[in-house]
């Protein structure tokens, strides 16, 4: 009895999987071939089948659509663009000292909105003595040096 069932054809999950995914890339490929027989067959007469007068209005909306691009706006972009990715320019460093006395005189500048007699007396002996102390410490420094050399 076994020699008899065995030419019968069994139908399990396993074999229907296997002709339904058959089914399924035959369907495919002429799908595939029905699309690219239709792309083909419109390439083939292009410009035989457009008339001169849409030949002209293909050209005019591309010269129209030339020149709406804001080429200027384009052109500043890449400029910006260009100006970001540019190294930044290497600030020299101050003394500190330097620029708190250039601060508190530009201070000492804006707070006076009239030229008073007295305030322009007080700041100019306020840099008397800010360059004598300036001038004794450089020579303290070069006594220093000259002492332990």
């Amino acid at each position: 009895m076994e020699g008899q069932q065995s030419w019968k054809p069994r139908l399990s999950f396993r074999n229907a999987t296997i002709v339904l995914c058959l089914v399924n890339v035959l369907s495919v490929l002429l799908l595939l071939q029905a699309f690219l027989s239709s792309t083909s067959s419109r390439s083939k007469f292009p410009n035989s089948q457009l008339s001169s007068a849409q030949l002209r209005y293909i050209r005019e909306s591309e010269e129209i659509r030339l020149a709406m691009q804001p080429l200027e706006l384009i052109k500043r972009v890449k400029e910006i663009q260009q100006e970001a990715y540019a190294e930044p320019e290497k600030v020299q460093e101050k003394d500190a000292k330097q620029t708190a006395a250039a601060d508190l005189s530009k201070r000492l500048k804006d707070l006076r909105s009239v030229n008073d007699a007295n305030s322009m007396k007080a700041l100019e002996e306020w840099r008397k003595r800010k360059m004598e102390r300036a001038r004794l410490r450089q020579l303290e420094r070069n006594g220093t040096l000259t002492a332990q050399a």
